[in-house]
């Protein structure tokens, strides 16, 4: 029998709401998504200015949006693409799931274990005070690391499956930092969507 519902898994971690839906996009479509981003999508490697240094990311990125809103981080301003087939499919699926329209998607291809995102947290102003922030992972599994920004003995290690959803809300981006580590390990390329709502 099909099952309707996905998996819910809550980590019950203090000052916040994280969800993850391990199995959130069947198999297949898992599959096609990720080999129609990898193809589809205008993949840019922008510099970001890190402590008055400027460095390549390491990952490629682009901004798709249904409202024209720009997003700005790191000193970094992107502009949006229109939404594609291939996105407005996932995104309905995320919006059903999470009860929640959102405005904006940003992607990141994580080429191989080099590609990484450091310790940060999606709290840019125009995100607003408790940002929704809903994480579709495609292709390569990698950890997630998240930890507490006061109390450091506070820490979650996570892996992100191929078609799975991380929903983080309420007070998380607040209390919490999270990255994608480097790794040594030969491994292959991952595509994640963050949906989110930008104002």
């Amino acid at each position: 029998m099909k099952r309707l519902v996905p998996e819910e898994i809550y980590l019950n971690l203090p000052d916040s709401d994280i969800v993850y839906y391990p199995d959130f996009l069947e198999r297949s479509e898992a599959d096609s998504s990720f080999d129609l981003l990898y193809k589809e999508t205008p993949w840019q490697q922008d510099h970001i200015s890190v402590f008055g240094k400027r460095y390549a990311q390491p990952r490629l990125t682009a901004l798709y949006g249904n409202n024209g809103k720009p997003y700005s981080y790191s000193n970094l301003v992107m502009l949006p693409h229109a939404y594609t087939d291939t996105l407005l499919k996932i995104k309905k699926k995320v919006e059903a799931q999470t009860e929640t329209s959102f405005t904006s998607c940003l992607l990141n291809l994580y080429r191989n274990g080099q590609d990484s995102n450091g310790w940060h947290a999606d709290n840019e102003k125009e995100l607003g005070k408790h940002p929704i922030i809903a994480s579709v992972s495609l292709g390569q599994e990698r950890f997630f690391h998240l930890k507490h920004r006061t109390d450091k003995s506070l820490k979650q290690k996570l892996l992100l499956q191929h078609g799975s959803l991380l929903l983080m809300k309420g007070p998380t981006q607040e209390a919490w930092l999270h990255q994608i580590p480097k790794t040594a390990k030969p491994i292959g390329a991952r595509i994640n969507l963050t949906f989110r709502i930008i104002t």
